[in-house]
């Protein structure tokens, strides 16, 4: 009878070991993998029609998004624009780099800039079809080209994990009927049309208001005090965050501070959707992106999404642009590595 007892003691002794031992080991893998290392690469079909090339670090030739996949980045973002002149960045262009995406099993955020090109913080220009709707039909036209675009995104087999309801509207967009501070209402009723329209086509997608200046608290606080104040619909609070080589720390602790804000007082998970830094700062980018991807990881309650780089594979002067991350060579520098951790 002992040994009986001896036996079956010692047997739940080892049973409540092992379960001890292999719960957190789950629950620290499937954090690991759902945090979003990633870049903006709308210009990629662009700058491949006008014969840019990219190469690993040991000079071989590879596809973009692979190559930046190999670095460890798991997360493709997108732009797309209403009736550009020339094409890139319409409808038919962005299914063409989200497939890329989807089969190299890379998850996606869709961006729309409701714009004919490009909309930011100094300009949000409404689509020439749309600039003489009233308030009533510019909704409609938002709603209508949300809905067509991620339809045809649906048809072609690709999910969007994350959708932006507008890019850096840090004063709302389509201006001026939906400047926010004019009238921050008539902004949250574009905002809660588009967050209708995705909503339709990708239940489960997350809906993105996206303002730049991600240490700027005061307007954050601004903005989304506003648009809580007239019941504005929304998953996700997305940030931008260009330092610099010298105030990149500081900018870093206070977009922390204004992540776990955002966290506090609006009930929302946060997204660093933009990151960039010269690239002539290698040594510096590289501590800077480190350090804002492990800040974002220790969130509150791990709702910090994620962090993206801005056309990291623009090199040798594309478009004037300087802040990407690929050397003169076509290929990558040292400031991504972080990616890979």
């Amino acid at each position: 009878m002992l040994k009986k007892f001896s036996f079956l003691f010692i047997f739940v002794l080892l049973l409540m070991s092992c379960q001890k031992k292999t719960t957190p080991i789950s629950t620290i893998n499937n954090s690991a993998n759902n945090f979003s290392k990633g870049a903006d690469v709308s210009w990629i079909t662009e700058m491949e029609s006008a014969g840019v090339k990219f190469y690993s670090a040991a000079g071989k030739e590879m596809e973009c998004m692979a190559l930046l996949k190999s670095l460890g980045m798991n997360t493709i973002r997108l732009r797309v624009w209403v009736n550009p002149s020339p094409l890139w960045n319409d409808v038919s262009d962005v299914v063409v780099k989200a497939l890329r995406a989807k089969q190299l099993g890379m998850r996606i955020l869709i961006d729309f800039h409701y714009s004919d090109s490009w909309a930011d913080p100094g300009k949000q220009s409404k689509p020439a079809a749309w600039e003489s709707l009233n308030f009533d039909e510019l909704k409609l036209a938002l709603a209508n080209h949300t809905k067509t675009t991620l339809a045809t995104l649906k048809q072609s087999g690709i999910t969007p994990e994350w959708v932006q309801v507008g890019n850096e509207t840090n004063d709302g967009m389509l201006w001026p009927d939906g400047r926010a501070s004019t009238s921050m209402n008539n902004f949250t009723q574009l905002i809660n049309v588009g967050y209708d329209a995705v909503k339709e086509i990708f239940p489960t997608s997350k809906v993105i208001v996206h303002i730049s200046n991600g240490w700027d608290k005061n307007l954050f606080q601004w903005m989304f005090a506003g648009l809580k104040t007239n019941e504005a619909k929304f998953d996700v609070i997305g940030m931008s965050l260009y330092p610099t080589a010298s105030n990149w720390a500081s900018y870093n602790q206070q977009c922390f501070q204004n992540m776990n804000d955002m966290v506090s007082l609006y009930n929302k998970e946060v997204f660093i959707v933009e990151v960039g830094m010269p690239s002539s700062n290698v040594t510096e980018c590289n501590s800077f992106l480190s350090d804002i991807i492990d800040k974002t990881k220790q969130v509150t309650s791990g709702r910090g999404l994620g962090v993206l780089y801005w056309e990291p594979q623009a090199y040798n002067g594309w478009k004037g642009y300087e802040l990407g991350a690929f050397d003169i060579t076509g290929k990558p520098t040292n400031a991504l590595l972080t990616f890979s951790k």
